[in-house]
């Protein structure tokens, strides 16, 4: 080397490296980080996917028993009224004269029992835009209106406030008749006796 600064002698000194032992024990303690997050990430992973096949198997044990609940409850089918337990009041809420006691004397022939037979009130005069209105209690809801709607498919079922059984047949304005009598009958047959529920299979549970 030239200029003001120059080595003299046969010795020359040793340049070494100071950084390099530190760059080793840092990536050592990376290296040692590292795995130890490793391990634990597989550890939560094994955690996380053993609960949740847990919880995924007692949803589908709950699930199970609800389904069963259900097909239980649809096999105790509620009794029915017979048609001659069942007093109809037949109203005619449309302009067509004579529809009222047509229908009740073809109820009357099919085993109901008649109540009152005449024109609708005010309330629903004219106002029954399908083929007709069946009305009734709450109670009615899964007994007598179903019963009754067998011989008249397609009418619209409400319940009100009354407190009796009877019910009411409002006559639509876009009744035609009464349902055949030989199909009403299979209706009602169905009716009485439906079919149970499948079990839950064993695959899904």
């Amino acid at each position: 080397m030239g200029g003001e600064y120059r080595i003299t002698g046969d010795k020359y000194p040793r340049m070494r490296r100071t950084g390099g032992r530190r760059r080793i024990v840092l990536a050592v303690v990376a290296s040692a980080a590292a795995l130890a997050l490793v391990s634990w990430g597989t550890l939560q992973l094994i955690h996380v996917f053993s609960g949740g096949a847990k919880a995924s198997a007692a949803g589908g044990a709950a699930d199970c028993d609800r389904k069963a609940e259900r097909a239980a409850a649809a096999r105790k089918a509620k009794p029915l009224p017979k048609p001659g337990q069942i007093k109809v009041n037949i109203l005619n809420a449309t302009p067509r004269g004579g529809l009222a006691k047509k229908t009740a004397d073809e109820l009357k022939k099919r085993g109901f029992a008649i109540g009152e037979v005449g024109n609708a009130t005010k309330a629903h005069d004219k106002k029954v835009k399908g083929i007709g209105l069946l009305l009734g209690a709450p109670a009615a809801t899964d007994t007598t209106l179903p019963v009754l709607g067998t011989q008249l498919p397609g009418a619209e079922h409400q319940t009100d406030a009354r407190k009796n059984g009877e019910v009411d047949l409002i006559i639509g304005t876009r009744f035609k008749d009464l349902a055949k009598k030989e199909d009403a009958d299979k209706a009602l047959a169905a009716l009485a006796k439906p079919e149970p529920a499948p079990e839950p299979s064993g695959k899904n549970c």
